[in-house]
């Protein structure tokens, strides 16, 4: 991908992109983001932001948030399974970096929260190698959890109608490419979606009555494959 991983979909329904290639969780992409500054993923840059993040509840927190809109506390709780007094307190602690606020009207845990971002967007490489550390972690942590949900599909499809069953898709494909077609089509990719499906993350009423929320995972990077192809260099690290 372009250097940063974004997290989306049930998981992040969005964008997220971590350190050795970028994960984008939840966002659209930038080129329909850019139509409509609410729906620009927000980029987490720092350590210490990126260390509030990995961690498993807030992840699920977000998520819920992300797909299923504003929620208090309690009924957060029985979402992801944990108490009313734990997800207060991590709402808490994802208020004080800014991914979510209240979304006003209720009081104590009756108040209801939404996240400030559909997206987050975190650089694939870093100078600092205490934040390309956090951001592999986070990036880890929001990958397993994505690829824990489609293990749960695989074991389950049969309970879904064939027709979700013959929709779904499972699909590889190989291709020789340079860096630059790799980020053109990484662009590509996410300028059809994001015109075509983003606005429905964020405004229910565009939704079609029989939609449900699809999960959609964008994995591209270079592979040896035993071809004797050389694994490419950076010009500037020639000697």
């Amino acid at each position: 991908m372009d250097g940063r991983d974004e997290l989306g979909g049930h998981g992040l329904a969005g964008e997220v992109e971590a350190a050795g290639g970028a994960v984008r969780t939840w966002a659209p992409g930038r080129a329909h983001a850019s139509q409509d500054p609410a729906l620009e993923p927000r980029r987490v840059t720092d350590a210490r932001t990126l260390r509030a993040l990995s961690h498993p509840v807030r992840i699920a927190v977000l998520e819920v948030l992300t797909v299923e809109g504003a929620m208090t506390a309690t009924e957060l709780g029985e979402r992801i399974g944990e108490s009313p007094t734990t997800c207060s307190f991590h709402l808490r602690q994802l208020a004080k970096y800014g991914f979510v606020e209240e979304a006003g009207g209720g009081k104590g845990r009756a108040r209801p929260w939404r996240t400030t971002t559909v997206g987050l967007s975190l650089a694939g490489t870093h100078d600092d190698p205490e934040t390309e550390v956090a951001a592999g972690a986070l990036a880890r942590l929001v990958r397993e959890r994505q690829l824990a949900r489609y293990r749960t599909w695989q074991e389950t499809s049969t309970s879904y109608p064939r027709r979700w069953r013959e929709a779904a898709t499972d699909s590889e494909y190989v291709f020789y490419l340079t860096a630059e077609e790799l980020e053109q089509l990484t662009e590509d990719i996410r300028a059809l979606l994001g015109s075509r499906f983003a606005d429905r993350l964020t405004d229910p009423s565009r939704r079609p009555p029989e939609a449900v929320p699809i999960e959609m995972l964008f994995l591209a990077y270079p592979v040896p494959f035993g071809t004797g192809v050389p694994i490419p260099q950076d010009p500037g690290d020639q000697p």
